[in-house]
């Protein structure tokens, strides 16, 4: 996967980071497995579309997705960096934010990384989200500069709490919780 951010100013002064933990009553591997099943993700990501390949992702899995934002749409590429079933499942997104209200689409690089953890006869997830590089600030992404950054980044793990939600749901269903 060639980066699209690669070889662009970076718009943000450091790397920004939110993070989210919720509990299942599915055990790791369950919860692991939903993660790895890459077609999975638009049921409780909220992704528009998804194009992978069949079976469990692995490391240097690709794969690309689509999906709406308050902002806009993105088209994303990514590639899974780190999966250890039970563990921790890891991607690496460039992803292309085009405004609703037109303007030049913004490039960002993410990194996703879910830790999973025994916990009881469940599991714990622990999700993080890191910006890591964004093409530009415009508009309400200038607020990813100033002193609203960790504002901002809690608002966006507050929907990320919403989709584990979701990934948990779908985990317990599959282990008859």
């Amino acid at each position: 996967m060639t980066a699209r951010t690669e070889g662009t100013a970076n718009a943000l002064r450091r790397p920004l980071s939110a993070g989210v933990e919720v509990p299942s009553g599915a055990a790791p591997a369950v919860v692991y497995d939903r993660l790895a099943d890459l077609r999975s993700h638009p049921a409780w990501t909220g992704l528009a579309s998804i194009e992978a390949p069949p079976g469990p992702a692995v490391a240097g899995t690709e794969f690309t997705s689509t999906g709406p934002d308050p902002m806009g749409s993105f088209a994303d590429r990514s590639v899974v960096t780190e999966a250890v079933r039970g563990k921790v499942f890891e991607h690496v997104t460039e992803a292309r934010l085009t405004p609703k209200r037109g303007g030049e689409p913004v490039d960002w690089t993410l990194v996703h990384r879910y830790e999973l953890r025994l916990d009881g006869t469940g599991a714990r997830i622990t999700y993080t989200v890191t910006i890591m590089h964004l093409s530009a600030t415009p508009g309400l992404l200038r607020l990813l500069r100033g002193r609203f950054a960790p504002l901002v980044m809690k608002m966006s793990a507050a929907g990320a709490r919403r989709a584990l939600r979701r990934l948990v749901a779908a985990a317990e269903e599959r282990s008859g919780h």
